[in-house]
């Protein structure tokens, strides 16, 4: 098993199980129309993709395939499902908040299959750090413009405040999405987004996750703030 594939493969894991446990797609993060023919199965297939995907990462021989499957089904959603709805809607900065969280997500599996890509290792690793870098300056804006909202996420018992803590994550993914889009301490961005985002998964997600069991908006967003922080770190390795 590679350990740089653990938390990224958790969560496409977990993303999988929660599409087959409440028999539907992840929401605004997979925004198939609800009136879409055979809806329900084909949130059955998405799920089985992700768990297979982030199984396949588990392993030594399975993790190339797992991460072609991974990248190709996130860059799928990007391109048919998130991506139109951000375009139809492009003048509200929250609209391109999921498309450039599943853009990250992909990212993640991008910089993982650039590593035994022969001569287009390079080039790959390139991509994955320029859009992943963008993503995070698109999270960076998406905090400033719902502030409010933002600060509302934060656990109360994490001094200063909440306000304190939605402008400084801003910022910090506004900074790495920068460092990453030119380059400049790409790693050091890199490494430091990745364990900003755990701490989310650890301060915010799990606890939220413990609170309200029955939730499926909070199981999904445990999934997706697991896969970014594990494509981060992912991008940290092998494309920064």
């Amino acid at each position: 098993m590679n350990p740089n594939n653990a938390l990224y493969s958790f969560g496409a894991i977990l993303l999988g199980v929660v599409g087959i446990s409440f028999h539907d797609f992840a929401m605004q993060w997979q925004p198939v129309p609800a009136g879409f023919p055979i809806r329900t199965p084909l949130a059955y297939v998405s799920g089985f993709i992700l768990i297979a995907g982030g199984a396949a990462l588990l392993s030594r021989k399975g993790e190339r395939a797992g991460a072609w499957l991974l990248t190709a089904f996130l860059g799928l959603w990007t391109l048919t499902l998130n991506l139109p709805a951000a375009i139809a809607s492009y003048t509200h900065i929250a609209a391109w908040n999921s498309p450039a969280e599943i853009a990250f997500m992909t990212m993640g599996g991008l910089a993982l299959l650039s590593s035994s890509a022969g001569e287009l290792r390079t080039t790959l690793a390139r991509i994955a750090r320029i859009v992943a870098g963008l993503s995070a300056c698109v999270f960076g804006c998406a905090h400033f413009n719902y502030i409010d909202f933002t600060a509302s996420m934060v656990p109360a018992w994490i001094p200063p405040s909440g306000v304190f803590w939605a402008w400084a994550t801003g910022a910090g993914h506004l900074a790495a999405g920068l460092a990453l889009v030119s380059g400049i301490r790409a790693r050091l961005a890199a490494t430091l987004l990745a364990g900003m985002m755990a701490a989310f998964v650890v301060l915010l997600h799990l606890p939220r996750v413990v609170a309200a069991p029955d939730s499926h908006v909070e199981w999904i967003m445990l999934g997706v703030s697991s896969m970014l922080a594990g494509a981060a770190w992912l991008i940290r390795k092998y494309a920064a």
